[in-house]
């Protein structure tokens, strides 16, 4: 196994809103990639899309989910 450090994605759910995107890429050390997933819906089981991701070290990921869960919540109960 290499000295490199593994890395870790979580997948940016559809429909979080860009603003949520920009303000954790920016206060975490995570990239933002693309990611080819299998969709698991009713009719849409089986199509594959392209979805972002968040990409970074373990620690760092179990923060950006925290935090990622915290401004939907936000999101969604401010409207």
């Amino acid at each position: 196994m290499s000295d490199e450090e593994q890395l870790f994605d979580i997948i940016v759910p559809p429909g979080v809103p860009q603003k949520i995107i920009l303000d954790i890429s920016t206060k975490f050390d995570v990239e933002v990639v693309d990611r080819r997933e299998k969709i698991k819906f009713a009719n849409m089981e089986g199509d594959e899309r392209d979805l972002l991701a968040f990409r970074g070290k373990l620690e760092v990921m179990q923060k950006v989910e925290t935090y990622m869960r915290e401004q939907l919540n936000k999101f969604v109960t401010d409207k």
